[in-house]
């Protein structure tokens, strides 16, 4: 009877433990390296170029840290651009339970660039503080390459790119309502609005498993009563 007792025991414990492993499986976000198409306008005219761009997000506060980073150069300058002269930016879209953009930033190359040399972009910074919970989805849009004291190139993809990055939002106080729509004029906000996407991706497939791990942890919990119950007769 106590053998009996202590591998039930051991049973309800497994279960437990599958359970809250299920339970805590559901990212917060995903991100997908996604190729951008962009249709560059510069100074010396047309040019075209494919990069893959990654975003990725960070909570931070009551927002999140948004960083946007190119694999590749999306443009080229036919002189050489000296140390700390080139500034890139850009505007990410935001889908989903909100909407407008955020503005992210990059730092001032590091190094001089040759002439004639796609010009690397590295990583832009920017700030999300969402109104709504929600599945929010950011999708790569407008990039702006400031060198030389002006706008040099602004790229604009033409391929209508998939989003890099789905965030789910949750836990905001009053945030099912929908907020104002629009961004700030900085730019460094992006604000939430419009309605949920529909639930059928990932996110929602981990918590539909974290429920079913709820209920077979319950039915595990049913099993040691029934023995225990069946012993004690």
């Amino acid at each position: 009877m106590p053998n009996r007792r202590r591998t039930a025991a051991g049973l309800t414990a497994a279960v437990a433990v599958a359970g809250a492993a299920v339970l805590t499986a559901a990212p917060a976000a995903q991100a997908t390296v996604v190729d951008v198409n962009y249709a560059c306008v510069t100074k010396i005219g047309p040019k075209d170029a494919v990069s893959p761009v990654d975003i990725k997000a960070v909570k931070s506060g009551s927002g999140y840290t948004i960083t946007m980073s190119f694999d590749k150069g999306v443009s080229d300058s036919p002189i050489e651009l000296g140390k700390g002269v080139m500034t890139p930016r850009a505007e990410l879209v935001l889908g989903g339970a909100a909407s407008g953009t955020v503005k992210v930033k990059g730092t001032p190359n590091t190094a001089a660039i040759p002439p004639d040399t796609p010009i690397k972009i590295g990583t832009l910074t920017g700030t999300f503080t969402p109104t709504k919970n929600g599945k929010v989805t950011f999708t790569a849009g407008t990039l702006i390459v400031h060198a030389l004291g002006m706008d040099a190139a602004e790229c604009k993809p033409k391929n209508n790119p998939a989003p890099s990055l789905e965030l789910e939002v949750t836990g905001l106080s009053g945030g099912d309502a929908d907020p104002p729509a629009g961004n700030d004029d900085d730019g460094d906000d992006g604000s939430g609005s419009g309605s949920e996407l529909p639930k059928t991706g990932p996110l929602d497939s981990a918590m539909a498993l974290g429920t079913l791990g709820g209920t077979v942890l319950l039915t595990g919990a049913a099993g040691v009563l029934w023995l225990t119950r069946r012993t004690a007769r």
